[in-house]
This record gives structure tokens, sequence and C-alpha cells, in this order.
């Protein structure tokens, strides 16, 4: 079925209709009164005044004050404000009540989970919460890089330091080898939506949901964990606040490859051309970013509003790469009917407009002969750029400035939801969300470009992709007490549809660059039968009945239980459903028993079942679709078809399930707080394109499910107060994750056998396509790098290997595991500290240990042999390549340990004591990847999850560091956030 926009209206018109009868006039007071900081005595703007019980209530305004209509019967209020103990206070005779708040503790802060949100001393599951006052700082491309080292067990890299590059973020290291390996981000409620489209600024916390006994409310898409993203709100007050957050970044490169200069590289056998170029300083520029935010937030006692507008210029350090992206949110809320209903209206609107590159450019700046100019007008011109016919060489200047990359992106976010309290206790709910992405991809390779242009007399791509999904929930909410036992009780409907179409053109042949991939129709390869032109859509649906049941005995005792029933279109006939259980248990230990020292110690254990489905459409029928055109009949091209997938009616959920052990604990008044966790996961069926005979079957992939994953590990978080006075505070903050095993324990089942094992991600040209460098073995550990022991070379200048067999022989039955791409540990250490009356400071260490790189450079242009037509590194002049004279081979000698800690941020503030006529003013100073303490000798030593290169289970390409690696910068900011 569709969802249709009538059909919405009429959901919504019925529920207001329902509002309105089941409104009626109750007897009330009114209550005023004035909330303040029992420390300080200072009011406390926006805390949150409730009817115990229900969902009555207000927000004080500027001053602290409030005033409150309390309906008959209502027995006491319930005063909070965030950083603050809850109170409940007692409605007596006395129409005026006034409350002091003290400070809270950790216990008292609240988390999102799944539909809803608790308490962190209700919390059973692995959930993790970060405010916005906690996220990095500096110049953010996305919002990705808040969390980076926040959370433990969350790994967010990015090789490199392109502004457009994505993250890599990984929740527990691998859940999956076959679907989509990244968390569900879901923000403000609304599920599937690409972190990029947000403005970091708009953000005002993000909470994460780590194991399965948390995650399960959300069922399929969930067996990676869950992002929850919670945006800036307005808070009720007499007047608008305004709030502009600007800053500059100055980004140069950080880190390179050691290459020979240009006498180097003379005196070692190179081919001079007469110049000295530095090609790294030639490619790259210091990039100038720069970043507004814009925010104006205010209400009254019934409306709320924030409304936002950021603008970022970003510019990348190598030559015509950045981007420019503009971003509009408002979010609305409204209560009436005595604060009974509150509708909710959020919007978000982001263009980003990027050039973003070709990062091949950096391959053929470590390789391109430093004595050749940058232009030339003479034989070795092309368009006027100094070119050299050889294999893979290409001036690097000429392929940034000659050719085009750029991708434009345009997403709306809308989201409207309407809560209603029907009784005391019983809120029902709808809501209703649309998300629309389209994206623009325009490449354009000149006819004078010698790279890829030249070879097609100019070449145009054109990538056209729309995407659009709509989502619809009702959900009806419940909480009691009775005795000294608090239940909550949900239950709810969700319907969302997905539409996916676009097109794809490629067409060469140009008279003149001029046309290019702005008026594609001019290329003469559509006469010719060789341009492409294709297009398609894809649909699919999810459904789901889901609910939860949560008790709290006593704040002693805690369980909370989920199950989600879910439907996809994605899947076989019969299979098409899917259940996901999630169940969790606590005990806080310290109100069973005297413990000297001790505040809190709370163990839980959960168990959760999670799911994936396939990345595509139609993957469980059998499609044909169009393939090559043919030349038919002396000049006609007529299209071919054939199949695209095979069917399989037996294709279901990829399912994960896991187990989780915590203990959270508190000593000393709270000065030392944190958690430790032990976590295993294990994946089955898991989806996978399975290569299969043809024929019986008419296409040579099928996706099916096969396979077993398990992975294990430890988390570790410590909150310290070092320091708590007047005149100085430090609290310094651990994260660590150690990551125990990641064992393939199959790839087969009784249907499909995919053999002991299988060799992937090859080295690549020149001369080493198929020299695999990773191993996926069932039965042993994944991230394996696989390939010939190094013992030195002989005296002729050839390689010596280690005859692993024993056989006599070196040949592929030597190669042996030679490392693993896959950390043992991680951490972060953040140092908060605040001196000297308005000045803070905060440094950031993050640390990654025990994983290997395969260093491709090395592999490639450490060796002498090819110097006279190439660049090689430093390395390659040590005596022990003097008399090399064979040719590169893959062996554990480019194998490196790329263990790192760095400071990966520090931030320096200041805030003034008496801004004027401004209600804050601050200004400061970051640097971000401020220094780097690794023995790796590549670009980057970040972790590599992924291969760039994509093949048969490239995702499981894991440790490869490929040479088209933009370089990794280093950053300086300059900022000041004021406020009205």
């Amino acid at each position: 079925m569709k969802l249709k926009v009538d059909y919405l209206l009429r959901s919504l018109l019925a529920l207001f209709v329902v509002i309105a009868l089941s409104s009626a006039s109750f007897a009330q007071r009114t209550i005023t009164g004035t909330l303040s900081d029992a420390g300080d005595g200072e009011p406390l703007i926006g805390a949150s005044v409730l009817v115990s019980g229900t969902s009555t209530g207000t927000i004080t305004d500027f001053d602290g004050t409030y005033s409150l209509n309390v309906p008959e019967g209502a027995t006491s209020l319930e005063f909070s404000y965030t950083g603050y103990a809850t109170q409940t206070m007692d409605i007596g005779s006395s129409n005026v009540i006034d409350v002091a708040l003290s400070a809270g503790t950790v216990m008292d802060e609240v988390v999102v989970v799944g539909y809803g949100t608790q308490q962190v001393k209700e919390v059973t599951g692995s959930v993790a919460s970060v405010d916005a006052e906690d996220f990095n700082k500096g110049n953010i491309t996305s919002p990705a890089q808040l969390l980076q080292g926040k959370v433990a067990g969350l790994s967010i890299s990015r090789p490199g330091g392109s502004p457009n590059a994505t993250f890599n973020v990984r929740l527990r290291g691998l859940s999956t080898v076959g679907s989509n390996a990244e968390p569900l981000v879901i923000v403000d409620g609304v599920p599937g939506v690409d972190l990029n489209s947000l403005n970091p600024n708009d953000i005002q916390s993000i909470d994460v949901l780590k194991d399965g006994s948390a995650a399960a409310i959300y069922g399929t898409r969930a067996a990676s964990g869950v992002i929850i993203v919670t945006t800036k709100t307005g808070r009720s007050s007499d007047r608008s606040n305004i709030t502009y957050d600007g800053y500059v970044t100055f980004d140069n490169r950080a880190r390179t490859v050691d290459i020979l200069d240009a006498s180097q590289y003379v005196a070692a056998g190179g081919t001079d051309e007469g110049s000295n170029t530095n090609w790294f300083d030639a490619l790259t520029q210091t990039g100038i970013s720069n970043v507004h935010d814009l925010a104006i937030s205010g209400g009254n006692g019934q409306t709320s509003y924030r409304a936002s507008i950021g603008y970022r210029d970003v510019q990348g350090i190598a030559i015509n790469t950045g981007f420019d992206q503009l971003t509009g949110r408002v979010n609305l809320t409204q209560k009436a009917f005595d604060n009974r209903l509150k509708v909710s209206f959020n919007l978000n609107s982001t263009t980003r407009d990027a050039d973003e590159g070709f990062d091949y450019a950096f391959r053929q700046a470590t390789i391109y002969n430093p004595t050749a100019p940058i232009l030339n007008d003479g034989i070795n011109s092309r368009g006027g750029y100094y070119q050299l016919s050889a294999f893979d060489y290409y001036n690097p200047v000429a392929i940034l400035e000659q050719n085009t990359n750029k991708l434009t992106t345009r997403t709306l976010l809308a989201s409207i939801r309407g809560d209603y309290e029907l009784v005391d206790g019983l809120t029902a709910s709808v809501f209703y969300s649309q998300q629309r992405e389209s994206e623009r991809r325009q490449t354009y390779y000149s006819k004078d470009d010698q790279w890829i242009g030249a070879g097609r007399n100019g070449l145009a791509e054109q990538i056209l992709d729309n995407d659009f999904d709509q989502l619809l929930e009702v959900t009806g909410q419940y909480e009691t007490n009775f005795d000294n036992v608090n239940m909550k009780i949900l239950a709810g409907y969700s319907y969302q549809d997905f539409s996916d179409d676009g097109t794809y053109m490629q067409a060469g042949n140009f008279v003149t660059d001029a046309f290019g991939v702005n008026n594609m129709s001019a290329a003469l390869d559509w006469g010719q039968g060789t341009g492409i032109a294709d297009s398609y859509r894809f649909d699919s649906r999810l459904i789901a009945f889901f609910g939860r049941v949560n008790f709290n005995v006593d704040d002693t005792y805690f369980l909370s239980a989920s199950l989600r029933r879910e439907g996809s279109s994605k899947f076989g006939a019969d299979n098409k459903w899917g259940l996901f259980p999630g169940i969790s248990a606590g005990v806080n230990i310290t109100n069973l028993t005297d413990m000297a020292g001790v505040d809190n110690l709370k163990f839980r254990v959960g168990y959760g079942v999670t799911g994936q489905q396939p990345e595509d459409s139609y993957q469980s029928l059998s499609r044909i679709g169009p393939l090559a055109d043919n030349f038919y009949n002396g000049g006609v091209f007529v299209p071919a078809y054939g199949p695209l997938s095979n069917q399989n009616p037996n294709l279901q959920w990829e399912t994960k399930s896991d187990i989780n052990v915590g203990l959270d604990f508190a000593f000393n008044d709270y000065k030392l707080t944190g958690s430790l966790e032990y976590y295993n996961t294990t994946t089955e069926n898991m989806i996978l394109p399975f290569s299969v005979p043809v024929p019986p079957n008419l296409f040579g992939f099928t996706l099916v499910n096969v396979g077993e994953l398990n992975n294990s590990g430890i988390e570790l978080l410590l909150n310290y107060r070092a320091i708590d006075n007047d005149n100085f505070t430090w609290n310094p903050t651990l994260t660590g994750t150690a990551y125990l095993n990641y064992d393939l324990v199959s790839l087969s089942n009784d249907d499909f056998n995919f053999g002991s094992f299988r060799d992937i991600s090859n080295l690549g040209s020149p001369g080493q396509n198929n020299t695999p460098t990773v191993r996926v073995e069932e039965g042993q550990t994944l991230g394996q790098l696989w390939g010939f022991n190094y013992e030195g070379l002989d005296d002729s200048g050839k390689w010596i290997f280690t005859d692993n067999n024993g056989d006599g022989t070196i040949d592929t039955e030597d190669r042996a595991v030679i490392g693993n791409g896959i950390p043992d540990f991680e951490f972060g250490l953040n140092n908060s500290f605040t001196f000297g009356g308005g000045w803070d400071l905060n440094v950031f260490i993050r640390g990654i240990v025990g994983h290997d790189l395969v260093n491709t450079f090395r592999a490639f242009y450490e060796t002498p042999n090819n110097i006279s037509s190439y660049n090689i590194l430093e390395s390659g002049t040590a005596s022990e390549f003097a008399n090399f004279s064979d040719a590169p081979q893959f062996s554990d000698l480019y194998v490196e340990d790329a263990s790192y800690v760095k400071i990966d941020n520090a931030t320096i503030g200041y805030s003034l004591k008496n801004p004027g006529k401004f209600s804050r003013v601050r200004f400061y100073v970051t640097a971000q990847n401020l220094l780097v303490l690794t023995g790796y000798k590549g670009v980057d030593p970040e972790v590599r999850w992924t291969d760039t290169v994509e093949g048969e289970l490239f995702k499981l390409g894991i440790g490869i560091d490929r040479r088209d690696t933009y370089f990794a910068t280093r950053g300086y900011t300059l900022g000041v956030s004021l406020g009205f």
C-alpha cells in the first residue's frame, strides 16, 4: 500500500476530534513560584515544572519564575533541570511553591533510548550519551567527528584529510561482512538520516544504543547499532535568544611520504628534465575554511521555537577541492488543552556543492619526476601542461586543473508529531516524516587531459539520483505507579516506504570542451553507438509492530523487555517477516548493602536480536535488463537484454544476537564514575552475493544467507573529578575498548560451499594486479594480511622469501599470515580544565593500538629499478637495495605496525565575565591533529575498515593503505561565540 497525504490528514483530523471530545473542563488552581540554584541562588531559566504523573507542566521564565494551572486532584509537583537532581514537592494549601535545586549526579541524567527517554539509573542496556558541551571542537566537516573517541566501542575514522570523504563508523567493530556495517542514524525520531545533512551546531546530544537489548526495538537495520541524534529546541521565556557562532580554520598538510627531491633523484640515476618541482607543494595549498551559524530561539508557556541557518565554506588542502554547505532548520513546539496536547514540527533543509577532485593525483605527485616542470609548451606538452609518456604516469597538477568532479546534494527532512495525554499517564502519539534527497554528480575529463580524457577526446559522466521515503508511526505509552513499582508500557505501529530513482549517462568525443557535461548531447559517441544512458527505479517498504515494558522496583531492581515484528519487501516470498526480541535487567547493589565510599554499583545484563536487510531491492527475484548495445545489420546498434539476478525465495533476515554484561559504578561522592562492559555477538545468515555456476543459473551471482561471525570485546568508561575548586578544575574522561576476537566461524552452508578460504584485495598495477593482500578464511580471524615472509636480497639483488612449506621452491603456497588490520585496543582521553576566572582548556588524546597496514606506497615505489621513469621513496636508496634487480613483490616487508597516539584536538577559550549587552562572549583557538606519535611510514595510520578497491568481499579488505590516500591535515581554528 502507499501512504497518501489525504490519508495522513484524515488520521490527524481523527486524532484532533478525539482530543476535542475527550477534553473536559477541569477544576483548577494556579500555583506560582521561583526555581533557583541551591548553591548560589541564581535563577534557573527553562527548568521544567510538571504535575506528577502527568504531562501537564510549564517551563520557568528568564528570571526563574513559573505559573502553572494545576488540575483538581493533583497532589505534587516535580521540578527538574539539566545537571540538577529532580525534586518533588507536595501541593499544600499555599499557591506559592519556591524550590532550590541541588546539583545532581550522573544517575539523574536523562538519556534517549528507542521511542523514549530514561534516567541513567534505570538504564539496563548498553547506552552512551554525549552532550553538545562534550563534542569535539574545531573545523567539523561531518557530525560524525563530534563523537570521535568519545564513546567506548565506537570507532570513527577517515584516512587522510579530504573534506569530502565520508567517515567510516563502526560500533563494536564488524558485525556483518555483506550488509550495511554502519549504525542506523535516527534524528528526532526519523530513521535512516544522513548525518552530513545536519548542521553540527544544531545538535544538542547524541545517544548511542550499543547492544542488542537496547537496539532491538528498532529491529531491522539495527544490527550495527543505533545512533540517536537530538537537535536543539527553544525554551519558553519572555524574550528571544539569539546566538552566533563563527570560526575560520587554516589547514595544511600534516603527513606525506618521504620521496626524493630533484637533486637526490638525479643523483640516484633518474632522468633530468631540467627543472626543480616539489609536486607536493604544487598540488596542495593552505585550506582556508569559514563557518557561520546564526540561531534564534524562545517562546512562551505554550509555544517554543528555534530557527537556525548555517553556512560552511570548507576548502581542502588539495587545489580545487572543498565544499559549500547551506543548512536551515526550524523546530517548533505548541501545547494546548492544559498542556495535554503537544504538537512538534521539525524542518531541515541542506544544500551542499562539493568539488571532490581526484585523489588519484596524490599517487601521481608521489612518483612524478621532480625535475619535470608543471607547465610546458614544447614537445612534451598537452594542453599547456608537461606530460611524459609512460604507464600510469600523469602530471598531478593537470589532473586537478584540467578535469572537474562536482557533486551537488539537496536534502529536505520534515516531520510532525502529535502527543495527547488521554488520561493521566496514558499518551497517544502520531508521527509522520518525509525525507527527500537528490544528488547530481558531474564529472568531465578534458580533451587535453592525458590521464582519461585524451583517449576519449573528452569524456563526460553525469549521475542523477533521487531518494524519497516517508514514515508513519502510531504509538501509545502508559506509565503508572503501584506500591514501590514504576511501570512504563509502549506499543506501536510503524510503516515506512522508500523509492530511489535515477539516471546515468556517459559519452565522449566532443568537438570542444565548451560542451562538456552540461551539453552531453553534443558528444559524437551517441552517433557511434558508444554512449551510455541508463535509468533505474527501486521501491521497498518496511512494516513493524513493536512494544516494550519497563519496570523500576524501588530504584533497586530494573527490567526492560521489548519485541519488534517487522516485515520487509526486500526478502523472499516466504521469509519477509522477522522477530526481534530484547530483554535486559539490572540491580542497584548499593541499595541492598552498605559499602563505604560506594555511591552507586549497578550490575546489568542484556540479550537482544537485531537484523539486517539487503541494501538493494528485488535481490530475491529473477530479473532481466539491458546490457551492452550490439552492432547489427551493417550499422544499426540494438540493445541486448540479459539476466541481472537469480531468484532466491528463501532470502531472509540476517540476524545478530548479542549478550552484554555491564557494571556501573560511582565512588567518593561521585568523584569517580564509570562503567565496565563485556559483549559477545554472533551474526548468522549473513547476506552475501555468492558465486554460482551458469548454467543451471542464469546469472553468475545469487544473494544468499550464509555463514556465521562471532566477535567480543571489553569496554571501559571512567570519569574523574580530579580537581574541583573555585579557581581551578580538571575533569579527565577515559574511554577504552579491547577487541578480543573477530572469528569468521563459517561462510558456507549445505547449499553453498565457500571453500576453506578466499584471497582478496589485489595490490594493483603496475605488475601486481594478481597479488592478493588479504585472506578470508573460515574458522580464522578477520583482517588477516596475506603474503610472503621477507628474508632479504641475494647477491644478485633478487628477493629471498621464506620457504614456509619446505618444498624447496617459492610459490604461492609459501604465503602466510603476515599481519592483521583490526586493532587490539583503542582509547580516548579527554582533559577538561577551567581556570583564572573565564579561561577553559580542553585537550583530547586518542590512540589505536595493534593494527597493521599494508603500505602500498612502499610496495610499489621503494625499489629503485624504475627510477629512470618514476620517483621513489627515500627508503629506496638504502644500502639494502643498492644492487636490487628484481620486480616488486608483496611481502611482510611492506606490512607495518600502524599503532598511534595523537593529540586529536586542543582548544583554549576565554569567556568575558561582563559581556555588556551580550549574554555571552567567548573567544577560542583550536588545533586539530596537533601531534601524531607512530612508527608508521605512510600518509595516515588510521584503521582501514574496508578496501577502497571494490571486488568480491571487498568490505573485508581490512588494513590496506591505498596509494590514492588524500594527505592528512593539521588545522588551526580561530572562533567566537556570541549570545544576545
